[in-house]
């Protein structure tokens, strides 16, 4: 199969992830057919063996000068280091190997390398943070002033466009450390251990050697072929045999796209594949849009958006109403969740305490049941925020689809902290999944050229769409018995609506007026609109629709009175005067009307009592 990708004009090849599942697999040199069981045992085995030579790396390299060598990109000899992690480490000389007398071949170490090296490449960005962080430490941790945020931003590479939150996070990761050992840490491997690493194959490390993946000739299948262990600890390259795999491509995955080794995982018993492929998309732009979506965050809906168009006279006006997204059924469900979440670290605190140091405690089998209940809850939560992201991005994405916009103007994240809105709401603001949902919607909008672009939330709801004057806060005319601040009102056009129509509207005029001042990140190619300048949000306003002309319809007397209950329907048949038969009904119903005086009078009826057959013609 090529692995290269044919452009059209307009195209870009982008990558993308899919998820499968490998039921069952046929052993190639005994033809067995091998179970979903037996299938899972075997990769594990191979993921086990990765795992134990990953975590041999980690903990010999985990450490400040090595991350540094690492990241630096040049190897000894002044040499640029491959992009490739596992090439880069041999590079380096930082090799790994099985325990003793377990025999693997060198693509299985190539797959303990990259994990390792993908590990060791990403702690660069936390030790930098860590260290921006300690070499800036404000007086009192729990509150910055204004000159130490600009001096923390200034140490922190990228840290201009940092949100607070990631830098409170390390603040209060450092405090937690001093209170715990009394003094500062050196850098963040002192406050952090080497993670763990999941038990998965990255086969994207690997060649034809160890696994192959082909389209089957029936559409929508694939044949995955590779390497794996007949026994858990392998003496000899004989316990090693090819598995041939067929694996169900999902819907998502275009015909026409190629198709990249995947990464093998376990999961409750099933080997679940991640799928990457390549495939033709159209290229997004930058500026020269007319129609944009504009997507707000409210406080007690998820998502509203709406469309705005950029008109040749540079007056922008709002297509409809705009939509809301509500998911009140699953935010409830993720409270309730967070909750007993709550309850159950807080037992499995105490019952923590009481064990201390006794592992023969009789509290300890029940910690482990509250420990592995916690990790049930987790799960369940990771699942609802997968579901609400999902849900949400591709609700924007078809709000965006419909309006035919070009591009989603979204809030900048970095101002959503939860603070100041007493204890409920900030919660719920911190629970909510609003990073999930912008790269959902990245991935999903990028499927049809639609670009996604962040802007600035200043002031969104706090001005009017219309004319940029202050607006005055109050609660929803049609709940006001419900407290909360959600209608606004402008006191100089008249403009009133719900907040957060009001907010949509102001993030699409200000996206659509400063489009050339969009810039693109270079290592993850998202787009934003970083600073708002005075000039051009002066024309960020909405244009009110004109209002329709329509005909006088004043009264100019009485109106007719009109009965509400209907005329009922007369009937033009007579109703015969003696008994139309045994069970008496009449017999009109819904036959035709004739005409009598012509027919010789009413219809004679027949021995048992029917009407018979006339003789005229209806007139």
């Amino acid at each position: 199969m090529s692995r290269k990708l044919p452009l059209a004009g307009g195209e870009i090849a982008r990558t993308a992830c899919a998820r499968g599942l490998l039921r069952t697999g046929v052993e190639e040199k005994t033809g067995e057919l091998l179970s979903a069981a037996v299938l899972a045992e075997r990769v594990g085995w191979a993921a086990d063996l990765v795992s134990g030579m990953v975590a041999a790396l980690l903990a010999e390299h985990w450490n400040a000068a090595d991350v540094d060598v690492l990241a630096a990109g040049e190897d000894a000899a002044g040499r640029p280091l491959p992009s490739n992690a596992w090439m880069a480490l041999r590079r380096l000389g930082w090799t790994a190997g099985p325990a003793g007398g377990i025999r693997v071949n060198d693509r299985i170490v190539r797959i303990a390398q990259e994990a390792a090296g993908r590990t060791l490449r990403a702690a660069k960005w936390r030790a930098d943070l860590t260290a921006g962080v300690l070499a800036t430490w404000p007086a009192d941790p729990a509150r910055r002033t204004p000159k130490e945020w600009d001096r923390v931003r200034a140490a922190v590479p990228g840290g201009e466009y940092l949100p607070s939150s990631v830098i409170k996070g390390r603040t209060r990761q450092i405090t937690a450390f001093v209170k715990q050992h009394g003094r500062m840490p050196v850098n963040v491997f002192e406050v952090e251990a080497a993670p763990r690493i999941a038990r998965m194959l990255l086969l994207s490390a690997c060649d034809q050697q160890q696994a192959t993946l082909e389209r089957a000739d029936e559409p929508g299948r694939a044949l995955l072929r590779l390497q794996l262990p007949t026994r858990p600890d392998p003496r000899s390259y004989k316990d090693w045999t090819w598995i041939s795999c067929p694996l169900s491509l999902p819907p998502t995955v275009p015909a026409g796209a190629v198709l990249h080794l995947p990464t093998l995982r376990i999961h409750r018993g099933r080997v679940r594949a991640d799928l990457a492929y390549t495939h033709a998309v159209p290229r997004t732009q930058r500026s020269g849009h007319a129609v944009a979506l504009g997507v707000d965050w409210g406080l007690n809906t998820l998502l509203s958006a709406g469309a705005a168009r950029l008109h040749a006279d540079g007056t922008i006006t709002a297509l409809g109403g705009g939509g809301m997204f509500r998911a009140a059924g699953v935010l409830a469900k993720q409270h309730r969740l967070r909750r007993q979440g709550e309850q159950l670290h807080t037992k499995a605190g105490h019952y923590q305490r009481l064990i201390a140091e006794d592992e023969q405690h009789a509290l300890t089998a029940r910690h482990q049941v509250l420990a592995e209940e916690i990790r049930h809850v987790s799960g369940r939560r990771s699942n609802l925020n997968d579901a609400l992201a999902r849900a949400g991005a591709r609700w924007a994405v078809d709000q965006a689809l419909a309006a035919g916009a070009s591009l989603i103007y979204v809030e900048d994240l970095r101002s959503m902290e939860a603070r100041g809105m007493g204890r409920t709401m900030n919660t719920r603001l911190s629970q909510a999944v609003r990073g999930q949902i912008v790269d959902r919607m990245r991935h999903l909008a990028a499927e049809t050229g639609i670009a996604v672009v962040t802007v600035p939330a200043r002031n969104t709801s706090k001005h009017c769409p219309q004319c940029l004057e202050v607006l005055r806060h109050r609660k929803a005319p049609d709940r006001p018995t419900i407290a909360g601040w959600k209608w606004a009102l402008c006191g100089s056009c008249g403009w009133q609506g719900d907040r957060d129509a009001g907010a949509w509207k102001r993030i699409a005029a200000r996206g659509l007026t400063h489009q050339t001042k969009t810039v693109t990140d270079r290592t993850t190619g998202a787009m934003a609109i970083r600073t708002v300048t005075d000039k051009l949000e002066a024309g960020a306003v909405i244009t009110p629709a004109p209002k329709t002309s329509r005909t006088d319809r004043s009264k100019t007397g009485p109106t007719r009175h009109r009965t509400t209950r209907p005329t009922p329907r007369r009937r033009r048949t007579p109703s015969p005067t003696g008994p139309s038969g045994p069970a008496g009904q009449r017999p009109e119903g819904h036959s035709p009307t004739l005409d009598f005086a012509r027919a010789g009078g009413p219809p004679s009826r027949t021995a048992d009592g029917c009407p018979a057959q006339p003789t005229g013609t209806r007139a």
